[in-house]
């Protein structure tokens, strides 16, 4: 008991949530009527299919975004490209600004439609917070903690590993998982432009008018969205190392 009161209470209390949503879910779907429209788009293989597609569309733009972000945002952490930071973090910040349709739109007259301008397009939305983290978490390390692994012989590139890195994983995990929950949402608008996600049925219920179509295309997602930012605070607290709050 005393264990389960020093856990944080967000890693318990989230998927708590999340059960109580799904079983709602779940008891609504078996209980109300449903037009075959809404059967075939609501029937599991054909469900299956789109949530997977979804996360498959999330993840991969989840991916580059680190790829690209983390390292850049340790890049402008170094006194030689320190003068780059405010240039580079505003250029990151106009694709959080911009709006999210508008941003596809633009995308799709210069690439076209389907899973790649998708991807293009919430890589460009989803930099900023993974990236501004980044930044935020190493400058935030006491220059008095670097100065003494410099003082005992620690290179620049292994300070920057085991001393600048392990005491920045809290805030740099953090923008990743806000950065993935801005994902999951944003995704549902990839159905505009052809790519398949959990949008198709809240565009679909939309058009159709078909509300219990657009009501489980928003939970869906909601759920989605959550259980992903409770599995990525799992891995925060896991990677955070110890006394590191």
């Amino acid at each position: 008991m005393t264990r389960l009161w020093r856990t944080p209470i967000d890693v318990w209390f989230e998927p708590l949530i999340i059960l109580i949503l799904g079983v709602g879910y779940i008891v609504w779907y078996r209980s109300t009527t449903l037009t075959p429209t809404e059967q075939a788009a609501l029937g599991w293989d054909n469900l299956r299919s789109t949530i997977i597609d979804h996360i498959t569309l999330t993840l991969t733009a989840t991916v580059i975004v680190v790829l690209i972000a983390i390292p850049l945002g340790i890049a402008l952490t170094r006194e030689k490209t320190k003068r780059f930071k405010p240039l580079v973090v505003n250029i990151a910040n106009i694709g959080q600004a911009a709006p999210a349709v508008g941003l596809i739109v633009l995308l799709t007259m210069w690439l076209g439609t389907g899973f790649r301008t998708a991807v293009v397009g919430l890589v460009v939305y989803a930099t900023l917070p993974i990236l501004q983290n980044t930044i935020v978490g190493i400058d935030q390390v006491d220059k008095r903690t670097i100065e003494a692994a410099r003082g005992i012989g620690f290179s620049g590139p292994r300070t920057l590993v085991q001393v600048e890195l392990p005491l920045a994983v809290p805030v740099i995990l953090n923008g990743v998982r806000t950065a993935l929950v801005i994902l999951v949402g944003t995704a549902t608008l990839s159905t505009f432009i052809g790519a398949t996600s959990l949008g198709t049925l809240i565009t679909t219920g939309v058009t159709l008018f078909l509300p219990k179509l657009l009501i489980s295309g928003a939970i869906l997602v909601g759920l989605l969205a959550l259980t992903i930012d409770w599995l990525g605070r799992l891995v925060e607290l896991v990677a955070t190392p110890r006394g590191v709050a």
